[in-house]
């Protein structure tokens, strides 16, 4: 098949296309940086060099490949993830609203696929796993609000248009902030990632390979509708983030009270380190014949490629 792979060079699109190319299908693949552009032909794929929010350009290159899917990976994190900031998600926001309404409209018949998130589903006092039909914190405060509604809104574009919806987990491995070098790992690694209050907050994994093979599997054999692409062990903040730092050969974490971190940070990040829950990958399982190969960020952090 001719797949069109918008954000061919972030994290997931890395590992994703020499996936497709391996795989026998026609690849191209995008990204703003002309440098960027030799790995994505080194693995075998048509390199794009396009700005995604220049919608003229994208419409473009989308026409120009035909593609009979189109995965959509486009994001625009900083390099640092502080949740403090207010402009954090800005740029993705509108990747997903104006990128995913360009990407659909240039590209009629042809199947989408889109990357969303596990980690917005709305918090629960008690930790529990999540599927996919549980609502999304739409009403969370911000900078985490904009952002649910983005994605929120993405969804609704993919889905009316007869495409899937891939919910990844928090994204480790090479090029994440829990890689080798990412925000998250230095902030670990200097004790400035706290435990908040009884580290009760569940998170789902996802090492970038098995989202790279999860959406493969979407790419060939998906059926319209959302599916959590994550580990098979959520756990909370207070099991995985020992682990972390000790994979690191960092000090334990520190702990610090649920009211400082509000006085410091906001009540959004409070309520995401206390209050959010997991997801489940049922559905990716059956629907998709996926399964992580690293079914746990427990041997993941230690084991898998960083």
């Amino acid at each position: 098949m001719r797949v069109f792979v918008a954000g061919a060079s972030g994290a997931i699109g890395r590992p994703l296309v020499p996936l497709l190319v391996a795989a026998g299908h026609e690849v191209t693949g995008t990204t703003r940086s002309p440098e960027k552009a030799a790995a994505i032909e080194a693995a075998g794929a048509t390199a794009a060099v396009v700005d995604a929010l220049d919608s003229a350009a994208l419409r473009v290159a989308v026409e120009q490949a035909r593609p009979e899917v189109v995965v959509h990976q486009l994001t625009a994190l900083p390099a640092r993830f502080d949740p403090r900031r207010k402009e954090l998600y800005d740029e993705t926001n509108r990747l997903r609203t104006e990128g995913t309404r360009t990407l659909i409209d240039a590209a009629p018949g042809a199947r989408v696929i889109a990357q969303s998130i596990a980690f917005a589903y709305r918090p629960h006092a008690e930790p529990v796993v999540l599927d996919e039909d549980a609502p999304l914190f739409t009403s969370a405060p911000q900078p985490f609000g904009a952002a649910t509604r983005a994605v929120a809104e993405m969804e609704r574009m993919v889905l009316e248009a007869g495409g899937l919806v891939l919910r990844y987990g928090w994204f480790y491995g090479p090029g994440t902030y829990y890689g080798e070098g990412g925000s998250m790992a230095k902030d670990v690694a200097r004790r400035r990632f706290p435990m908040v209050g009884a580290g009760t907050a569940l998170m789902s994994f996802v090492h970038v390979d098995d989202a790279a093979a999860a959406t493969v599997a979407a790419v060939e054999r998906g059926a319209p509708g959302v599916y959590n692409v994550v580990d098979d062990d959520p756990a909370p903040t207070r099991e995985w983030l020992p682990v972390y730092a000790e994979a690191l050969g960092a000090r334990r974490p520190l702990r610090v009270p649920v009211w400082l971190v509000r006085l410091v940070a906001g009540k959004g990040v409070a309520a995401m380190a206390t209050t959010l829950p997991g997801a489940t990958n049922a559905r990716a399982k059956e629907e998709l014949a996926w399964a992580p190969r690293w079914a746990s960020w427990r041997a993941g952090f230690l084991d898998a490629p960083r």
